[in-house]
């Protein structure tokens, strides 16, 4: 909500937080991002009506520690934004291993009444658990990462927000459909044998999203790819990751890919000698002779944006999509050992014709479903209790993900995909 500068001021006395910040950080005013959609929609002020970022506190819910790689992923940006915008380590507080329940709302309590300001929390089961804490809090502002119900709920210091992280999976199937043509041109396979294997967590939108835009990404090179998927039913199970990957390994795919946090897949994929491409980070460390790429989502911008402009009293956006121009879809280097020949240049190439709006990650002529292209789909936006479809998704012949909410809701099941199971 819009605050003066003297509302600001009282609330920050109210929480004590004057007399111990740090006095060094620079004034920071909210960079606006550069997709006009997820613009900030605040008012225009004054430069006296800014404080600085450095004065604000901040807390950080994790459900897993630095272990996990998506949770380390999150880590990294919390502690990278603290720094730039020269919050002390005192007014940073991370909280890991939080479950997705009552500890979350407990934990989120907790920091606000520290003295937070804004606190964001990293998971998709957390986010009835910050709702309640927001509508306790309503002087606090609650981010959160993955979620769906921000636009919907509508409470003013409640906020999602996601990535097109679509297209760094689509890039990194550039990456590994190229890696399967070179296999094809080598003899080590044939044409129909150029089979995917993917473990996913859960059967949700965001998973099917993820693996159905890798697989398109891989087709765009191999056309004659397929994929096998088989779902572990956790985030974080590193044991049951591995066994996944080994299934779909003896099952004949010569390729993995995950949308799971450990190192598990990466892990059987360096034993049995078969080609990774992993999320959320490099795992060549470990795994040198098989690591291709690997995308992820950078939270740092986002971190920014939100916290410049509590710093500022602004509004910000209630459900924040951010995407490759604003630097939140990244991939790492490229394993050149691995990879095939050209492939950092060819994923540059798709790259920029995604920027420019060229290519769709979803274009609704380079799939089907039953056999048929579709023309229209009603998609679940906004997850009622039924999931039953309440938004047209294709027009202009795509799918549009990631625009009507941040959180993904692709979760059509295309040709060329098997489910080996369907846990939940």
């Amino acid at each position: 909500m819009k605050k003066t500068l003297s509302i600001v001021l009282a609330l920050i006395l109210a929480m004590g937080i004057l007399a111990g910040c740090g006095g060094g950080g620079s004034v920071t005013k909210p960079e606006q991002p550069d997709n006009p959609d997820i613009a900030n929609t605040g008012e225009e002020v004054g430069d006296d009506d800014y404080l600085p970022a450095s004065d604000i506190k901040v807390g950080f819910i994790m459900l897993h520690d630095e272990n996990s790689t998506y949770d380390n992923n999150f880590i990294t940006a919390a502690k990278e934004v603290c720094k730039k915008l020269e919050i002390s380590d005192e007014n940073c507080i991370i909280k890991t291993n939080i479950p997705e329940g009552q500890e979350c709302y407990d934990t989120a309590c907790d920091l606000a009444d520290a003295g937070c300001n804004i606190i964001f929390a990293d998971s998709f089961g957390h986010e009835d658990f910050m709702i309640q804490a927001a509508k306790e809090f309503p002087e606090v502002e609650f981010c959160h990462a993955t979620g769906t119900k921000a636009h919907t709920e509508e409470l003013p210091n409640y906020h999602n927000a996601f990535a097109s992280i679509y297209e760094g999976r689509y890039l990194a199937g550039v990456a590994a459909g190229m890696k399967l043509n070179q296999m094809i041109e080598n003899g080590d396979i044939k044409e129909d044998e150029a089979k995917i294997g993917y473990v996913g967590a859960y059967t949700y939108a965001e998973v099917i999203s993820g693996y159905t835009s890798f697989f398109l990404g891989a087709r765009s090179m191999c056309p004659s790819a397929t994929m096998e998927v088989t779902f572990t039913g956790s985030w974080y199970d590193e044991t049951a990751e591995k066994e996944a990957a080994n299934k779909l390994i003896n099952n004949g795919c010569v390729l993995i890919s995950q949308h799971a946090d450990s190192m598990g897949a990466p892990t059987a994929c360096e034993q049995a000698g078969v080609p990774d491409v992993s999320y959320n980070g490099s795992t060549i460390s470990a795994c040198p002779n098989t690591f291709i790429v690997s995308s992820r989502i950078n939270w740092e911008p986002y971190y920014e944006y939100a916290i410049t402009a509590v710093a500022a009293g602004e509004e910000f956006e209630p459900d924040w999509t951010g995407n490759i121009s604003t630097g939140s879809v990244v991939l790492t280097e490229v394993n050149e050992k691995v990879a095939a020949p050209g492939t950092a240049e060819k994923i540059e190439e798709i790259k920029q014709q995604l920027v420019d709006q060229k290519i769709y990650v979803f274009d609704t002529t380079k799939f089907t479903v039953d056999g048929k292209n579709l023309d229209s789909y009603m998609a679940d936006v906004d997850t009622d209790p039924n999931y039953e479809g309440d938004t047209e998704a294709i027009y202009d012949g795509f799918f549009h993900e990631s625009e009507d909410r941040s959180a993904p809701y692709f979760d059509l099941k295309i040709d060329g995909i098997t489910l080996l199971d369907t846990k939940q």
